[in-house]
């Protein structure tokens, strides 16, 4: 394939990218389809095939695209200046994952429908990704904290990636979780995905 074909097709597998994360602003996962997408760039089905064999794989690959966004994110948290403490690293977390909320949002609510229903080498890419993000963290954590442990960083990372599953829906209640709450006397605290973030993190940074 020639560098100018190379690049028609990388382009075009943006667009499909695209138009589900468009659609996905206004839409839930289950109400987006092929045909969907499909009308939303004026591909065929038959040319989104050519990319792609499921939703769920391009929502993959957004999902893929998310997590490139917040490694770059946290390797500009490597280079701040000034007093490194746990509330500047905090704040500088919580501000990475507050540009990230669609990435939290496909991790809270589709993660399952999306890796189970992908080809492997489409999982296998995602999963580049995300290993991507994750090691970027561990060296900022490194950084950050130059006598960290291994054990302790360990122990960081696995209370804070579980963490990120939940913060979506606690920051995004709908209305109609709003009401059943509140018909079953139950009190509902709005908070920013910054706050939970922030707030989490400072019980367990070291």
């Amino acid at each position: 394939m020639s560098r100018g074909s190379t690049e028609r097709s990388a382009a075009r597998g943006e667009e499909i990218i695209n138009a589900c994360e468009s659609l996905y602003q206004t839409m839930s996962f289950k109400e987006i389809t092929l045909g969907e997408i499909s009308a939303a760039t004026g591909c065929t089905r038959t040319l989104i095939y050519h990319y792609f064999q499921t939703k769920e794989e391009i929502f993959l690959a957004l999902f893929a695209r998310e997590y490139d966004s917040w490694t770059a994110d946290l390797e500009e948290i490597g280079t701040l200046k000034g007093t490194r403490d746990r509330e500047m690293l905090a704040g500088a977390l919580a501000t990475s994952l507050q540009k990230r909320e669609l990435m939290l949002r496909l991790l809270s609510v589709n993660l399952y429908d999306m890796e189970e229903n992908s080809r492997m080498e489409r999982l296998t890419a995602f999963k580049v990704s995300y290993g991507n993000s994750c090691e970027t963290l561990r060296r900022l954590m490194r950084s950050w904290y130059p006598g960290i442990s291994e054990d302790d960083l360990q122990s960081f990372m696995l209370s804070f990636l579980p963490l990120l599953h939940g913060v979506y829906p606690y920051a995004h209640a709908t209305a109609k979780q709003k009401e059943a709450m509140e018909k079953a006397g139950v009190t509902f605290v709005k908070w920013s995905v910054y706050k939970l973030v922030y707030q989490s993190l400072l019980k367990i940074l070291p």
